[in-house]
């Protein structure tokens, strides 16, 4: 069993061949093909963590699509003083797969 994890967009996100990932928004067009940093690599017993080693390994993935996440609802309110906001957020997001990881 091999997997990796890896940096996306501030987050961290563990992978295998053909899992698909949401991501922050990537520049890539659909179909193309993007590398990610890897983290950690687990291959079966062996785990590497080493920089240099890491330096070395690739995760490609397939860009599937740009989407956009749910929308998320932010209010804010103090008593007494008639103060009230409301404000709304969606994050742009791509779809991809991992196609491979060496």
């Amino acid at each position: 069993m091999v997997y990796a994890v890896v940096r996306a967009g501030g987050r961290q996100e563990k992978v295998e061949v053909g899992t698909i990932v949401q991501l922050d928004r990537v520049k890539a067009a659909q179909g193309e093909k993007i590398e990610l940093p890897a983290v950690l690599l687990v291959d079966g017993a062996a785990v590497t963590t080493d920089a240099d080693k890491l330096a070395k390994v690739k995760v490609t993935a397939e860009v599937l699509g740009n989407l956009r996440g749910p929308k998320i609802v932010i209010q804010k309110y103090k008593n007494k003083t008639g103060y009230k906001k409301r404000q709304g957020h969606r994050q742009d997001l791509t779809r991809v797969k991992v196609t491979g990881i060496k």
